[in-house]
């Protein structure tokens, strides 16, 4: 018997439930995972919140990192092979908020062996959503742009994206959060009153494109302020902005979206085995603590990311 969260309707926090499961034999194109790490990610308790009443109970957790133990008939793992006591790691699944958890293979990819558990769990979701704000935008190399956000769990695999690609970042941050953002090649700049002008000192020849991670009505006026081509401003917050002005949005269930993220899966896998991309894991909580790791997340203020260890 495995345990796992689940939220038992829609609503806050207090819906969620840590409950014994029976995990699922893998069938043809199945795995099963003994999961060493869950990731956590905003989308986790959101979902919950805003989630059609059919629909629950709701296992949660997005991805997770951990060890092969059961393969289905006929199976292989994304990237190839697999087989029982491989290290791996597993994006766009459910349920993953668990001590094992039975996924399609196809979403399975093999860890590599200098990355962490704790990492690997927090590696794609973030990630994904990077290397599509980068993509959408058409940022390119020689080019600057701003990233709101920057020292947040997207903006920082942006910074890292975009340094790979040759695109100067300036991002916005608190104060307390600038060396993270130099750590990985941006140039901080602090949100709030002038934040435009602060961005024209940092950027004197101009901002190419906007990526906005936060969706505060002072991101998407300063994004709109300084970058004349709307098709180069994207965010994956302001829901209710975007349409209104004409940005492009992007998200996990939307078609586009979810077909480019599942495509640049593997090339991020190999980044971060190459030690080319980070996840910065700021703390481990044990997975009965799930609901408290979820109130950190949801001060937005972690300072980096966090993982569950069954």
């Amino acid at each position: 018997m495995a345990k796992h969260w689940i939220a038992t309707r829609p609503g806050d926090l207090d819906v969620l439930a840590f409950e014994d499961v029976e995990v699922a034999a893998p069938g043809p194109g199945e795995v099963t995972i003994e999961v060493r790490a869950a990731g956590m990610n905003p989308a986790d308790y959101k979902h919950v919140g805003r989630g059609d009443p059919d629909d629950f109970p709701m296992a949660i957790g997005y991805e997770v990192a951990g060890v092969l133990a059961a393969i289905g008939p006929d199976t292989e793992i994304a990237s190839g092979g697999g087989a029982v006591g491989d290290e791996v790691l597993a994006f766009r699944v459910s349920g993953g908020w668990a001590t094992a958890v039975t996924v399609p293979a196809a979403d399975v990819f093999a860890k590599p062996s200098s990355v962490g558990f704790e990492q690997a769990a927090n590696l794609l979701l973030a990630g994904t959503t990077a290397s599509e704000m980068l993509h959408v935008t058409a940022a390119s190399e020689g080019e600057t742009v701003l990233v709101h956000g920057a020292s947040g769990a997207v903006g920082v695999s942006v910074l890292q994206q975009a340094a790979l690609l040759g695109v100067r970042v300036v991002g916005t941050a608190s104060e307390g959060r600038f060396d993270e953002v130099r750590r990985f090649g941006g140039e901080p700049v602090t949100y709030g009153e002038g934040l435009e002008q602060r961005v024209r000192d940092a950027a004197p020849d101009g901002v190419a494109a906007a990526l906005d991670c936060v969706g505060t009505d002072q991101a998407v006026d300063v994004s709109l302020a300084l970058v004349a081509d709307r098709d180069r401003i994207v965010t994956i917050a302001a829901m209710a902005r975007a349409p209104q002005e004409g940005i492009k949005l992007i998200g996990g269930t939307m078609p586009d979206s979810k077909r480019y993220r599942d495509e640049v899966r593997a090339e991020l896998v190999r980044l971060a085995g190459e030690g080319r991309l980070e996840v910065p894991v700021a703390r481990t909580f044990p997975l009965d603590q799930a609901a408290e790791a979820a109130e950190l997340l949801r001060s937005q203020h972690p300072g980096g990311k966090l993982a569950l260890i069954p």
